[in-house]
Order: structure tokens, then C-alpha cells, then sequence
């Protein structure tokens, strides 16, 4: 009798945002088709974050000293070597550096570290000892989400590149049947008039000031922002610099399950980030047919696009006269907003879940093959 192969997917922090969405679609995958599928998070972040089946956490926060950080590694390893992992699943770039080397560590099991963070964002010495980890062998195999990702990384020495693999971010379509006016009531934003939104971090590198700094030249436009982050308080101070105050509505953190309703209430999803590894956000949004303005990045160029074709407009986002005319422009051209939506719907077909799964599992067998594992998969 064939054992149900168990995999453990380390994350950071517990929250909702893009890699925790991504780590959450494809443990639901695998967990459909027979695996056992285990959670581990670093530490909870936000209280709204709805956790998946069979999760643990490492902290009840973030380590704010050396002894607790010391005291969430010995936890860390304690949960792997009871969990016993038949592999490994690591996503961002603490989850691989910590995860990974905890992992090596306290289990035999081979690892799956997931790259989806913009290299440039990611501090040096965690740079360092990512380059030495992928060429040492730590990871079975390394994941990139893009093509412009899988560039970045040419440069890296042959031992790490020779363990990359390209596997596209799949997304699950974020449609509801609530009206514009009732989709804006539910998060108590104005009925009337014209609204753009984004769904960010609210971090220096997503740009969000940007999005702000737009209702100055515009008195009849709305903005509103869902996501948390160490930036809110100065996105705050700057709208009330600006004398927009009354025209930002920030909505917190919201679930996956309400970003559809939070969507189908914008005019426009503005998305002027300084860094992106796929831009799951901006593919959501013009998936679910809003009109989608992004800066001028080439992973966005390749990510939002069906058959070349574009499927949002973009702009440099450093300039605030070519933002705010890109974001006119798209709003007064009902030809060119109807051409992006009618584009955007092919996005669905081309980042698939399903695909994302199976391509895990792929990865997965083969590691399994390597290590000599004689637990297999459940049959589905």
C-alpha cells in the first residue's frame, strides 16, 4: 500500500498578498490531487489573513531580538523534523534563506525554493547567501515566475541556473455579479464619479504616492487603496498635503474572496510599482475586466499580454505628466479601454491554476525520483 506524499510550504509572514496567494493556490492544487499538504508560516502579520488547512506558525510575531530569533529557529526546526516533509516548498526570500537552510538541516527532504521577489529588493547578504544555497545544492530546484525573471538571473554561476525552472504564476478569476454601485457600497466609497483603486502593499517600492499625487491635477477623481504596510501613514500625510484627504479612501487589508467586489467597483486599477516578479494584482484586475494602467516594466509588458497583444496600458509611472495623461487617456477612450478589457480576457487561458499545479507536480516527481522517495502520491 502506497503512501500520500507530504509537502510543506514555508512562508514568511501570514498575510494577503501575492506570495501568500500564490503558495495558498498551489497547496489547495496539490491537496486536490491526493497530497498531503502542510503550512508553515514564519509568524501571523495581520489578523485578517485567512489561513489554509493545516497550518503552524513559527512565532506569535516577528523576532524583534536575538534571542527570539534564536528561539523561532529551534521552533522552526522542531515543527520540520515532526512534520516530516517528504519535500519542501519555500516562497520569498527570507522563506528560502531561512526555510531552506532550517530545512537542510532538520529534514532529508529536497527543496523547491520559489524566487518571487525582485532581485534588486532583496538585501545583499540575502543575495549572498541565496547564490551559494542554489549553487551548493541546498535547492532541488528553483523556481522563476517570468521569462524577464529567468534573464536576471543569466549571470548566475552555471550550478544555480542549471537548477532553474520557469513555472508561470496561475490566478484564480476574480468575477462577481454585483453592480459598480453596489460593489462601491460595500466598502463605503462614493456611488458617483470617477474611481481608481489599487491593491498593494503599502510599500516604498509599489509606488503608491504616485496614485496620490494624481487627484491634484484631477478634483472629480477618487482613489481608493487596499493593503496595509509600513507606508500608510505617509501616503496619509501626503494626500493631506496635497489637499486630497477627502478623495483617498484607504480599505485595509482585504481577503482574496472580497477583491473581486473591492474590483468591480473601480473605473481604473492603477499599478505604478518600481518592482514586480509577475504582477499578480494588475493581472487579476484586467483579467476581471478593469481598464488596467501599470508602469512601464518589461515583466509587465510580458506578463500582461494574451497572443501580443497588450492587455493593459503602460506608462512611466517615475513621470507624473505621462501617468496622470496615460490614466485620462484610458478613461476618455472608451475604443482603447474596451481593446485592453477584450485582450485581458485571454489572460485566464494563459496562467492557468491547473497548469501551476501540474507543472509543481512535475518538479515534485522528479525530486522525489532523486532523493529515492518510496512514498507516492495518492492516486486522484
Amino acid at each position: 500500500m502506497t503512501q500520500t506524499r507530504r509537502i510543506l510550504l514555508i512562508q514568511t509572514q501570514a498575510e494577503n498578498a501575492g506570495a501568500q496567494e500564490i503558495s495558498r493556490l498551489v497547496g489547495a492544487g496539490l491537496a486536490a490531487r491526493g497530497y498531503d499538504v502542510r503550512n508553515m508560516f514564519f509568524f501571523r502579520k495581520t489578523s485578517s489573513f485567512d489561513e489554509p488547512p493545516n497550518t503552524v506558525y513559527c512565532a506569535p510575531r516577528r523576532p524583534a531580538n536575538p534571542i527570539a530569533f534564536l528561539r523561532f529557529l529551534w521552533t522552526l526546526g522542531r515543527q520540520i523534523r515532526q512534520i516530516r516533509p517528504d519535500a519542501v516548498l519555500t516562497f520569498q526570500h527570507y522563506g528560502n534563506a531561512i526555510g531552506g537552510a532550517v530545512s537542510r538541516l532538520a529534514s532529508r527532504a529536497p527543496i523547491v525554493a520559489n524566487q518571487v521577489t525582485a532581485r534588486w529588493t532583496i538585501p545583499w547578504l540575502l543575495r549572498v547567501a541565496d547564490v551559494a544555497m542554489g549553487s551548493l545544492g541546498f535547492f532541488h530546484c528553483i523556481t522563476v515566475n517570468t521569462r524577464d525573471m529567468q534573464r536576471e538571473y543569466a549571470q548566475y554561476p552555471a550550478p544555480y541556473r542549471k537548477r532553474i525552472s520557469y513555472v508561470p504564476h496561475g490566478f484564480e478569476q476574480k468575477s462577481t455579479k454585483l453592480s459598480k454601485t453596489a460593489a462601491r457600497q460595500a466598502f463605503d466609497l462614493p456611488v458617483d464619479g470617477i474611481l481608481l483603486g489599487s491593491v498593494a502593499r503599502l510599500h516604498p517600492v509599489k509606488r503608491l504616492d504616485a496614485t496620490i499625487r494624481l487627484l491634484a491635477d484631477r478634483p472629480h477623481w477618487q482613489l481608493a487603496l487596499a493593503g496595509q504596510g509600513p507606508e500608510e501613514t505617509a501616503l496619509k500625510q501626503l494626500a493631506e498635503q496635497l489637499g486630497v484627504s477627502g478623495r483617498v479612501h484607504f480599505i485595509g487589508e482585504i481577503t482574496p474572496e472580497r477583491i473581486s467586489a473591492f474590483l468591480a467597483g473601480l473605473d481604473v486599477f492603477v499599478f505604478p510599482t518600481r518592482a514586480e516578479t509577475f504582477g499578480l494584482a494588475a493581472v487579476e484586475a484586467a483579467n476581471a475586466g478593469i481598464v488596467t494602467v501599470v508602469n512601464d516594466l518589461p515583466v509587465l509588458r510580458e506578463v500582461l499580454s494574451y497572443q501580443g497583444k497588450p492587455a493593459a496600458l503602460f506608462a512611466d509611472a517615475s513621470d507624473h505628466a505621462k501617468l496622470l495623461a496615460a490614466v485620462s487617456l484610458v478613461i476618455e477612450d472608451r475604443a482603447l479601454s474596451e481593446t485592453l478589457r477584450d485582450n485581458a480576457k485571454g489572460l485566464k487561458a494563459r496562467y492557468s491554476v491547473d497548469t501551476m499545479v501540474e507543472e509543481y507536480i512535475r518538479i515534485l516527481d522528479a525530486a522525489a525520483a532523486d532523493a529515492g522517495l518510496g512514498r507516492q502520491a495518492s492516486p486522484t
